[in-house]
């Protein structure tokens, strides 16, 4: 049975983390490295995605592994624009199982919003 205080709680960890990673991104002491509305636009609404992804899924997979494989799904979209760089592909992934992970956690162990009852 879906549950609106999980897909609730998921889609703003989401929406969190997408702030979080676009002020990671936005970080760079380069001035050539700035990025434009539209890119910050897209991580945040890319996490979020990822959050209300983990909140809709009905997947039978332990928290951990839930979130780290929602996490992976959503990244690789948003890593195809940086494959001529491969540490800003790799970070990408990296921080998208990262933010999964912590979703799950948040989720369903702090706040008992369970999966699929």
């Amino acid at each position: 049975m879906l549950s609106a205080k999980r897909v609730l709680i998921a889609t703003v960890c989401g929406f969190v983390f997408g702030l979080i990673c676009v002020t990671l991104a936005s970080s760079s002491p380069d001035p050539t490295n700035q990025l434009t509305v539209g890119i910050k636009l897209s991580i945040v609404f890319g996490r979020t995605l990822m959050g209300f992804m983990i909140g809709i899924s009905a997947l039978q997979l332990s928290w951990w592994l839930h979130g780290l494989f929602i996490g992976l799904l959503t990244s690789i979209p948003m890593a195809f624009p940086t494959m001529d760089q491969p540490m800003i592909f790799a970070w990408t992934i990296i921080m998208g199982l990262i933010y999964g992970i912590l979703t799950e956690l948040i989720t369903t162990v702090f706040f008992k919003a369970k999966a699929v009852e």
